[in-house]
């Protein structure tokens, strides 16, 4: 399927639909495309013809191209969403409890814009259920697994740390990554976690965690911090020292923006929410060319907002960026968004190997502590 036909032809059909309703008609569909016979067309239209292997965080990533946190939040869809040729995907943001999330509705489109404004509040069926639906530590994948990783809207802040430390044991054993989420916008309080009156003492207890679960597993478990880009400059320097004091491994940036520049014309701007697609594309890159100045290579960065082309994932990557990840650019330029990234990008890696799958399981290319 072409970029044309989906946009043309599909997109406006699933347009009709509001919102969740088509998320979750994508989440079925991408569970489809897990199985056969589907899951062999799937790879067949839409998989990257060409690798382009990225080593990070001591893994092998079979490209550069990953899904962001948000789209499989209870990690049920990841077998179909593999077979479009992602690199890597985050699950997630999982919370140790099932919660419902915030009142619907909770997602509304800006198409003039290309952006979405989502105020969903980590609705999800909690750890133990996303546990069951990921695959085993023996399987075979052809991605790296990224959790992310939140807390409960009902713990109290002053006990956020409890809900991080419980998760990272309880993917730890699974997961090739954690992610841990300091920044959305709709969980009340929740960005108050990234000053430092809260951060310094929350990163020491969750890399404690972190470092006593990498022993009883003999690996390294790589942990990120993904952050908003609403920081204030004095509050992105607290936030990169107390991260780089504490050897936190790297960051995502960035999360969604409350902001409204760009979009303030829109009929759906007053909604609450954070605000994704191409309105945040410049700021997020600003926000990682900031952050590469002041932190050189010691805080490795994912790149996240308004990527939908080639152009736009190569600025994030010209900006600093090791790493990037789509979801809304997925959502209004269709699932061969990846394939032409991943084909298109002009990215200088270590090594070069011809063929996509080459991985017999991203543990094999886990760097023992």
């Amino acid at each position: 399927m072409s970029g044309w036909s989906y946009r043309h032809l599909i997109r406006p059909v699933l347009f009709k639909l509001d919102p969740e309703t088509m998320h979750h008609a994508a989440i079925r569909m991408a569970k489809m495309a897990g199985y056969p016979p589907l899951n062999w067309l799937t790879r067949l239209l839409f998989a990257p013809s060409i690798a382009k292997p990225v080593e990070l965080f001591g893994l092998t990533f079979p490209n550069c191209v990953g899904l962001a946190a948000g789209f499989d939040k209870d990690g049920t869809a990841w077998p179909g969403l593999a077979n479009l040729g992602f690199g890597h995907i985050e699950i997630g943001t999982v919370t140790p409890l099932p919660q419902p999330g915030n009142p619907k509705p909770r997602i509304f489109r800006l198409p003039n814009h290309q952006a979405i404004i989502n105020r969903m509040g980590f609705p999800g069926v909690g750890a133990d259920a996303v546990l069951e639906s990921l695959p085993k530590p023996e399987a075979k994948r052809t991605f790296i697994l990224g959790v992310n990783i939140g807390k409960n809207k009902d713990t109290p802040l002053e006990n956020a740390v409890g809900d991080y430390t419980h998760l990272v044991q309880k993917f730890a054993g699974v997961a090739d990554y954690l992610a841990v989420n300091l920044s959305s916008p709709n969980t009340p309080g929740l960005r108050e976690l990234q000053g430092r009156a809260f951060l310094d003492e929350l990163i020491r207890e969750i890399l404690a965690v972190r470092n006593q679960e990498a022993i009883r597993w003999n690996r390294r478990l790589p942990l990120l911090v993904k952050l908003s880009p609403d920081l204030s400059d004095t509050g992105l320097d607290d936030a990169l020292t107390v991260l780089m004091d504490g050897e936190v491994d790297g960051i995502i940036a960035t999360n969604t923006t409350i902001d409204r520049q760009g979009v303030a014309q829109s009929s759906q701007a007053r909604e609450t929410g954070g605000l994704s697609g191409q309105p945040l594309r410049a700021r997020s890159t600003e926000f990682i060319r900031t952050m590469v100045q002041r932190t050189g290579d010691r805080l490795p960065i994912i790149g996240v907002g308004g990527i939908d082309s080639v152009e736009s994932a190569q600025e994030k990557l010209d900006a600093g960026a090791k790493l990037i990840q789509v979801y809304t650019g997925l959502i209004y330029q269709g699932p061969g968004l990846v394939k032409q990234l991943v084909n298109g990008i002009d990215f200088k890696t270590k090594f070069q190997r011809s063929q996509l799958g080459f991985l017999s399981g991203p543990r094999h290319n886990r760097k023992p502590i």
